[in-house]
């Protein structure tokens, strides 16, 4: 039976508060297997990201470390604050220079006024935007920035489109889509955008462990978790022709902005 290849997702995802902090919760754990299956970011987008001089950085929302990592090579003292110990675990293996601190983003306990940049990757949106930006802008020196990215799957590619919804994945935040809409609040100035096409390198295999480590996923029972591994197994085997062990080129687009603090 040829079974419908789902519509493409639409929209750019807003959360309240509630479904914020509900569908953040899943990611109390498994931080290893999100460690290992998660890409990095393009070194492009870490150059727009941190201006010329700066010496001190919070990673809020920071996870496992990916983004931490960057900031550490690229010299910085960084303190890196996350509420999931399980993320936190491999971050202070992979990254032991950075001071960890466990606690939410909107209310991190650190001493104000005492950075040049305040980062979030792939966090923003379990992020609550009013009390995310007051507190960036009350670690910041006057003056200093706050930069935000996102990795995504490049949704304007067909295949891929089809791929994020069988994937519960999200990736449908508008960048490339026209004006993007505002992310942050006062007191930060208006937001600079910067845009990266790429391409990783998985197989059927790195996919199905890509998918495993969604928010989604994490959140759903057996049955609905059988189902997606059912669905991704026909769409990439039967529908695409990919063979069990075939390289796959998988496209992606990292978009950052930046924003002042006033």
């Amino acid at each position: 039976m040829t079974r419908p290849v789902p519509n493409r997702p639409g929209g750019d995802p807003r959360l309240d508060n509630a479904s914020r902090q509900s569908l953040g919760s899943a990611f109390a754990s498994g931080g290893e297997h999100y460690h290992a299956v998660r890409p990095s970011y393009p070194a492009q987008t870490v150059d727009f990201m941190v201006p010329a001089g700066t010496r001190t950085a919070v990673d809020l929302g920071a996870g496992t470390g990916l983004f931490t990592r960057l900031l550490v090579d690229r010299g910085l003292e960084v303190t890196a604050v996350d509420p999931s110990a399980s993320m936190l675990e491999p971050l202070r293996r992979a990254v032991p220079s950075a001071v960890v601190v466990q606690a939410g983003a909107e209310h991190t306990g650190l001493e104000p006024g005492g950075f040049d940049l305040v980062t979030s990757a792939q966090a923003w949106h379990w992020i609550d935007p009013d009390a995310g930006s007051a507190e960036a802008a009350r670690l910041l020196r006057p003056g200093g920035t706050l930069a935000l990215v996102w990795n995504q799957l490049d949704t304007s590619v067909p295949w891929i489109h089809r791929l994020t919804r069988i994937m519960h994945a999200g990736d449908v935040h508008a960048a490339g889509t026209g004006r993007p809409r505002r992310r942050t609040r006062a007191p930060f100035g208006a937001e600079q955008h910067h845009e990266v096409h790429w391409t990783d390198r998985t197989t059927p295999a790195g996919l199905h462990a890509l998918m495993a480590s969604r928010s989604y996923w994490l959140r759903s029972g057996e049955d609905i978790r059988a189902r997606m591994t059912a669905n991704l197994d026909w769409y990439l085997h039967e529908h695409l022709g990919f063979a069990p062990d075939q390289a796959i080129e998988l496209p992606y687009l990292t978009f950052a902005l930046r924003t002042r603090r006033g």
